[in-house]
């Protein structure tokens, strides 16, 4: 949703930097390769994994995760009016408990994706997007 679809979606705004955009799309395309050579090659589940709790659990937090970041990003793409410039402070869905709501679902999914895996690749993945989306989040805040 990040790398593909919400750029897309945006109206207005200023544009990414070319380098800064070849970067994005390597680290994802590593990281999609990590995760499903991971889960291909070397994880290995039981009979009835689909109904264990802890693989019912992640996914469930990855759903809800998802949706909190397509929700908040819809939020954040519709703040201003066309031709409208400055700051504006998000409002609506979980921007009314946390200011970084898209970063919070983001988070939330990709540490409902290393619960339903299970596999050490998915939880340095769901580690680090916390390390780098919590600075983030922490930076938009102040």
């Amino acid at each position: 949703n990040r790398a593909l679809i919400f750029p897309l979606l945006i109206r207005e705004g200023k544009p990414t930097p070319f380098f800064t955009f070849v970067l994005a799309l390597l680290f994802c395309a590593y990281n999609g390769y990590l995760q499903g050579r991971s889960l291909s090659n070397y994880a290995k589940y039981p009979p009835g994994w689909l109904k264990d709790p802890c693989f019912i659990t992640g996914f469930i937090g990855w759903l809800i995760g998802m949706a909190i970041n397509i929700h908040s990003d819809h939020i954040l793409r519709n703040l201003r009016k066309p031709g409208e410039t400055g700051y504006k402070i998000p409002r609506g869905g979980m921007f009314e408990y946390v200011s970084g709501a898209n970063f919070f679902g983001e988070i939330l999914e990709w540490f409902g994706f290393a619960l339903a895996c299970c596999t050490i690749e998915s939880l340095a993945f769901a580690l680090c997007t916390l390390f780098i989306l919590g600075s983030r989040a922490k930076q938009h805040h102040q």
